[in-house]
């Protein structure tokens, strides 16, 4: 079965998405899932194989069985006894539950070196995100370019979000710029906001924040790590403190790369009477 065909011209209803989910009941544990069994599935797609096992794909993923056949069961996806699933239905029928049957403008605000990095993303484009502007308060930095884009000025950040109805957008900013980069995302309209920048963001009702923080990983990376060699650690140590050089080599280097790009600087001042985001971290999809 083939996927049906979908228009990029189609605008996308900000929180659609999230509020078909909502709506159906899937829980946000299962909604955190769908990506990766999307990614094994698109693995399968390219390979042209047209069914799958639950088991086979609850490999792929990283899950157990059990819990691939409940998540499915909330997309109504059951599968046939002795057949499996139908590769391309999953394929659509996931993406659609994600909202990636349409296009999704994206704008990233603060680039340094990671934002850069960002921008040249290849999977952005693959999975329906497109990278409608680049945006920094830099004077230095305005008017540069990354992956074929000029950087603009924070001052352009709301007439950009009108004019692409932009509903998504990325924080690489320093840790003090955030929060003023936040609250003038969400004023401008801004609905879905992915922060890479180490600090909590607070956002009205009605705005989701995903997290990013890269040196958290690698922490929970050194205490498996240390498990691992079998050493505990000494009181009032911290498990970076005890890990070995390069793990807190990367850890510094990737806190100074989120620190790239000066675009709260000239951040207008935000309303107040926020709740907390999302404290989850993620991880970019390899």
């Amino acid at each position: 079965m083939g996927r049906p065909s979908s228009s990029s011209s189609q605008t996308p209803d900000p929180g659609a998405a999230r509020r078909t989910s909502r709506a159906r009941g899937i829980p946000e544990a299962t909604v955190a899932r769908l990506p990766l069994y999307l990614r094994a599935l698109t693995a399968l797609s390219e390979r042209s194989v047209p069914t799958v096992s639950s088991e086979e794909l609850a490999a792929a993923a990283g899950v157990n069985s059990a819990k691939l056949r409940k998540d499915f069961s909330y997309l109504g996806s059951y599968g046939t006894r002795g057949v499996g699933y139908d590769v391309e239905y999953l394929v659509y029928q996931i993406s659609r539950e994600l909202g990636l049957t349409q296009d999704w403008p994206v704008v990233i605000v603060g680039i340094g070196n990671l934002g850069h990095a960002l921008a040249n993303y290849g999977g952005f484009a693959s999975r329906g995100f497109r990278v409608a502007a680049l945006l920094d308060a830099d004077p230095n930095v305005v008017g540069t370019a990354a992956a074929g884009l000029p950087v603009r000025h924070m001052d352009e950040l709301e007439a950009i979000v009108a004019a692409q109805h932009v509903s998504i957008g990325v924080i690489t900013t320093p840790p003090g710029a955030a929060q003023q980069v936040c609250d003038r995302l969400v004023e401008a309209g801004v609905t879905s906001i992915l922060n890479f920048a180490p600090t909590v963001l607070t956002v009205p009702d009605g705005v989701d924040v995903r997290k990013v923080d890269l040196s958290i990983e690698l922490q929970i990376l050194a205490f498996h790590e240390q498990r691992k060699a079998g050493d505990e650690p000494a009181a009032g140590d911290s498990v970076l403190d005890r890990a070995p050089g390069p793990v807190r080599a990367a850890a510094a280097k990737l806190r100074r790369a989120a620190g790239g790009g000066k675009a709260a600087e000239q951040a207008k001042s935000a309303p107040t009477g926020k709740g907390p985001e999302d404290d989850l971290s993620a991880v970019m999809p390899a």
